[in-house]
């Protein structure tokens, strides 16, 4: 829905403005909504984000027990990591190597989630920046998104199909 705001920065201001506590109860609303249709399979539910979204992503996982598979894409670590205690779906990370800033907090994540005995697995893209599967942008990168893309699939047919 960014582009329903006139610029970027208008539509970076109002995602600002939710909370997390906002964000858990959409999702946790979504994921009841979908438990109550017939043809979802209400333990197989999974969730995916992408940069901000990836990191609210990661934080409703260690929050929702209802869910079976997480994905995040540069999405950033939550606030507290000792929350990941909290997570029972498997995890799967995408990350650009150029992309420092969220890349390097990814051993932290990596050392609390085997602290608590949590299932996440991750790439590192080398070269490939923030937002390296956005199609739309100059920080696409093709190899690196068309990878992660089938990572992503692969990860959701085991974990929501199976």
């Amino acid at each position: 829905g960014t582009s329903s705001f006139s610029t970027q920065e208008a539509a970076i201001a109002t995602g600002r403005k939710l909370d997390d506590e906002m964000i858990t109860k959409d999702l946790s609303g979504g994921i009841n909504y979908l438990k109550r249709q017939s043809f979802v399979r209400a333990n197989r539910i999974g969730v995916i984000g992408f940069c901000w979204g990836g990191g609210k992503a990661l934080l409703f996982t260690t929050r929702s027990k209802d869910l079976s598979a997480s994905v995040i894409y540069y999405g950033s670590n939550p606030s507290n990591l000792e929350d990941v205690k909290n997570i029972s779906a498997p995890v799967l990370g995408q990350y650009g190597g150029a992309d420092e800033r969220i890349t390097s907090a990814v051993p932290k994540l990596d050392d609390a989630m085997k602290k608590y005995g949590k299932s996440f697995e991750y790439k590192i893209y080398p070269g490939a920046p923030h937002a390296f599967n956005s199609d739309g942008s100059p920080s696409y990168r093709e190899d690196a998104a068309k990878e992660a893309w089938a990572r992503t699939l692969e990860f959701f047919r085991t974990h929501l199909q199976s």
